[in-house]
């Protein structure tokens, strides 16, 4: 079965934090910090993993991710992570 992670990544020289989720967080975090050529992430290296959530189903972790990039769900970041 695969599994899915929702994890919190912050750059503490930009003071930056990103969202995401995946299915294989070790090459999703490379790419964050050193494969990728572009996007968001790619201006704000490097990061680190501050945060993750495991879950069976993707659309369990979509619903996640959606919920900690609402008003809400980033103010409960910046609490419970002091972000």
């Amino acid at each position: 079965m695969q599994e899915f992670v929702v994890y919190i990544m912050y750059s503490e020289r930009y003071n930056k934090r990103y969202t995401g989720f995946t299915s294989n967080l070790i090459d999703r975090f490379r790419s964050h910090n050193k494969l990728a050529h572009k996007g968001f992430s790619v201006k704000y290296r490097p990061w680190k993993v501050v945060h993750v959530e495991f879950f069976d189903s993707k659309k369990e972790a979509m619903a996640r991710e959606k919920f900690l990039k609402s008003g809400v769900g980033r103010a409960w970041v910046r609490e419970a992570l002091s972000l």
